[in-house]
């Protein structure tokens, strides 16, 4: 028996990976966080497969089912939001099934950072204008940033920067920004990328706030701060460049 941590990505239930949905068709069990993830991608479930939304259940209540699953002999599916690598709580999950020593394996799913990206058509990296993405978020009731971990902090390389889980300090995020980038600076509030109804808001860190009043965005917006969101006169990259030495496209040609 194993536990499957699976990524179900950023929404849109067609932005689950082929693995993910085999994984689904083959376990008896499913745990979904019902609040995050699409209820289609539920459609992938196998016939009779018991089907759980954890999103009323405390960490006990969930390792709780993972172990009466465990003793019976069924694999489970534990469908996350996103992308497991970053703040989807699979660290104290896995570390409790160490603990009884039930077997888990992690599928990697669309992160909502590259939805965001896509559904705003722009590339995060330019060359020469930026070519580093901070991914980063506001200290909130769930979980404190560590001190070392600021704003401020990760801002003073003007790359581009994106803020999860902060909408709600949005104020706060434009005036640790702004002295950085400057108000000119392009951003985006990208509000549940990749779902029917997602929403964007672009302006700059001067007009954002005034914008953002006016069409208020609920906690699963997306911030997305940096040069790269609006540049326009950046360079060609060399990589597709006809004069640029490569082992598959040797310069000068065959």
């Amino acid at each position: 028996m194993t536990v499957h941590f699976i990524g179900a990505g950023p929404g849109a239930a067609d932005l689950l990976t082929l693995r993910g949905r085999d994984i689904l068709a083959h376990c008896p069990v499913c745990l979904y966080a019902g609040s995050l993830v699409a209820a289609g991608m539920l459609a992938h479930c196998r016939d009779g497969a018991r089907i759980v939304d954890t999103a009323p259940l405390s960490l006990d209540d969930i390792v709780a089912e993972m172990k009466n699953a465990h003793d019976a002999g069924l694999d489970v599916a534990r469908l996350h939001s996103g992308d497991l690598s970053i703040w989807s709580a699979v660290g104290e999950q896995t570390r409790r099934l160490e603990t009884l020593g039930i077997p888990y394996t992690l599928t990697p799913g669309v992160p909502a950072f590259a939805a965001a990206s896509a559904a705003l058509g722009r590339e995060l990296t330019l060359p020469e204008v930026a070519q580093s993405v901070v991914l980063t978020r506001t200290s909130g009731r769930a979980s404190a940033m560590p001190a070392n971990e600021t704003l401020e902090t990760f801002a003073k390389a003007k790359t581009t920067m994106a803020i999860h889980l902060s909408i709600h300090a949005l104020a706060r995020v434009v005036a640790e920004l702004e002295p950085f980038y400057g108000a000119d600076c392009p951003i985006a509030l990208v509000c549940r990328a990749s779902w029917p109804d997602e929403r964007i808001i672009r302006g700059t860190l001067g007009t954002i706030e005034a914008l953002a009043a006016a069409r208020p965005m609920e906690r699963t917006a997306l911030i997305l701060v940096g040069p790269a969101l609006a540049a326009a006169d950046f360079r060609d990259s060399a990589l597709y460049d006809a004069g640029y030495d490569r082992r598959l496209r040797p310069k000068g040609g065959p």
